[in-house]
């Protein structure tokens, strides 16, 4: 028998009062654990930006188009590998009309500069041949149960009236990727031939793709210098500050979350404090006691920061274990409802890691105060205290 498994089984004394300290741990562990989850999904965009890609929008906003006529212009920039285009569509399901997805109208080559989508050729170049087909990530899909072939008819907000599309191909991405699973992809020349003379022959923003990603500050200038003196003038960006550019209004929310991560775990904290403090009031008699057999102060420190550790690996443990299945569960729907935003919504392990070793280490910051106390307090006192 050793100090530290005399520590372990004083945790059972209290069994209620240990349940309810391990409990209140646990569900300050989901809690850190779901919002981490999410601030990194949220931040997947970023994190998994290519260094390759750039992104030119019109520089007054994003909303504003471009003339197509630039996709050639930015085709002979020095240090352009390849470019395609794209535009919002803002397509919405009439049987699901709150339901939100990605739907652009993009350039036949836009797999040239996303090679990282997981398409079979087949699929492609069916795709490549049918003006109205459609391309859609395997998330989406599986929410709306779409299989290749199917018919899908969705009603335009930005450019009204019911348009047709058949799906001809279902794409995935991998993990480590900031392309969203829930886009629908479409032709530009379908959108375009049924524009009106306003919107006719107009783009959203281009994607270029470069020779050397070290070059990337250089071609975005020169990219943008080519329209300096046009009426329709371009700012070049980085896909990760494009990316940025989104969160950039929710900015304060992300960092309000990650407070509040904080403070749960310092809340967590407290907890156990307190179970620990009431443990050592209970059985400052017995460290009299043992003090007077021999023990030392550093023995009876041992004992207190022992359970204390203890009681945080429980709590850690059993947290991650009921976290598991429910961000696995939220994973799948966020992944489903709002792929747009959380393209992979899963528990890292350098999540979970971090909440067990943080649980061990407040749990035995929250000790030292009563381990300390109880190491300094005579023993003849000791002996006399009642709890």
């Amino acid at each position: 028998m050793t100090l530290w498994s005399v520590a372990a089984r004083n945790t059972l004394r209290n069994k209620f009062r240990t349940f309810m300290t391990v409990l209140g741990g646990a569900v300050a562990i989901i809690a850190f654990v779901v919002l981490r989850t999410v601030l990194s999904a949220w931040n997947a965009g970023i994190e998994y930006a290519a260094k390759d890609r750039l992104a030119t929008r019109n520089k007054v906003s994003f909303v504003i188009t471009l003339p197509k006529k630039y996709v050639e212009q930015v085709r002979n920039v020095p240090g352009v590998k390849s470019v395609t285009f794209q535009n919002w569509f803002g397509g919405k399901l009439a049987a699901f009309p709150d339901d939100f997805f990605a739907t652009m109208a993009t350039a036949d080559n836009t797999l040239d500069v996303y090679s990282e989508i997981k398409l079979d050729p087949a699929a492609l170049a069916r795709w490549k041949t049918d003006k109205i087909g459609a391309l859609v990530g395997d998330s989406l899909a599986s929410k709306y149960h779409w299989k290749v072939g199917d018919k899908v008819v969705l009603q335009g907000t930005i450019y009204p009236g019911d348009w047709e599309f058949t799906v001809d191909g279902i794409y995935s991405v991998p993990q480590e990727s900031a392309i969203p699973r829930t886009n629908f992809w479409f032709h530009w020349e379908y959108l375009n031939d049924a524009a009106n003379i306003r919107q006719k022959d107009k783009i959203g923003w281009m994607v270029a793709r470069v020779d050397d990603p070290s070059q990337s500050a250089a071609v975005s200038h020169r990219i943008d210098a080519l329209f300096d003196d046009s009426d329709v003038q371009t700012e070049t960006m980085s896909e990760q500050a494009m990316n940025n550019s989104f969160l950039g209004g929710i900015s304060a929310v992300l960092d309000a979350l990650n407070i509040v991560s904080v403070i749960i775990l310092l809340i967590m904290m407290l907890i156990l404090g307190n179970t620990i403090a009431m443990g050592v009031r209970e059985r400052t008699t017995e460290y009299g006691v043992l003090r007077a057999l021999g023990f030392q102060p550093s023995h009876v420190r041992t004992f207190i920061v022992g359970e204390a550790l203890t009681l945080s690996l429980i709590a850690g443990v059993f947290g991650l274990l009921l976290a598991f299945p429910l961000v696995g569960g939220l994973g799948a729907y966020l992944e489903e409802n709002m792929g747009q935003f959380f393209p992979h919504f899963s528990m890292t392990p350098l999540t979970a890691i971090s909440a067990v070793a943080l649980t061990l280490g407040l749990g035995a910051l929250a000790s030292l105060i009563p381990a300390v106390r109880a190491g300094r307090i005579p023993v003849t006192d000791a002996l006399r205290r009642i709890a």
